[in-house]
């Protein structure tokens, strides 16, 4: 999604949860600093022309396992769960809240770790992003920067579906998404919120 018409939702979404652009900004600089290689052509090339699976990370998710079709994305600790099914993903999208050595692991045996940044992971960024020495894309929620961009998308499992999207891929499956949940806290009953309401910018109603 062209940052233009993405803004008007950033906009949104900061009044809504109180969330500070400055913030986010200043932590897409971080993320910018921090790496110092773009794997984007690498992430375009895996999901041009191909089906792919975006999985979050409910519980349903390893009862929807064998739905899985083509290219998998991975929202977070969702990588997990493929994992220990014996499913490398093929891109993890994350804003490192959930990484754990694993990933290192999975990002040495080749899958793309999409590390988002905003203004409540500074330390998580700092801490995690120089271990990675695989494939790794930056991307922010604010204006991009030269090698960290935006896709469009606010939490791990719709900015993985945004991606998909703004790539290429010729068809996108979405599993593993619970947005009636009601066993969680507020702020994350606004984010499922807003994941609906974003998905359905793109044609996706769940």
């Amino acid at each position: 999604m062209n940052f233009k018409d993405w803004e008007q939702h950033y906009r949104e979404i900061l009044t809504y949860f109180g969330f500070d652009r400055a913030a986010d900004e200043d932590a897409a600089q971080l993320l910018a600093s921090l790496l110092d290689h773009d794997n984007l052509m690498s992430l375009a090339s895996l999901t041009d022309g191909n089906e792919v699976t975006v999985c979050g990370n409910a519980p349903c998710l390893k009862t929807e396992l064998s739905k899985i079709n083509g290219i998998v994305f991975a929202a977070d600790a969702a990588a997990e769960v493929l994992l220990d099914h014996n499913i490398r993903p093929d891109a993890i999208f994350t804003d490192l809240d959930g990484a754990t050595d694993r990933f290192i692991e999975m990002n040495n045996k080749g899958t793309i770790i999409v590390i988002h940044a905003h203004g409540d992971n500074i330390p998580l960024l700092r801490h995690w992003v120089p271990r990675f020495r695989g494939p790794v894309v930056g991307t922010t929620q604010a204006a991009p920067l030269p090698h960290i961009h935006n896709f469009g998308g606010f939490t791990d499992g719709d900015r993985a579906v945004f991606a998909a999207d703004e790539l290429g891929a010729s068809g996108i499956s979405i599993i593993g998404f619970d947005l009636d949940d009601k066993n969680v806290d507020p702020l994350k009953k606004g984010k499922l919120f807003w994941a609906r309401k974003l998905l359905a910018l793109i044609g996706h109603q769940l």
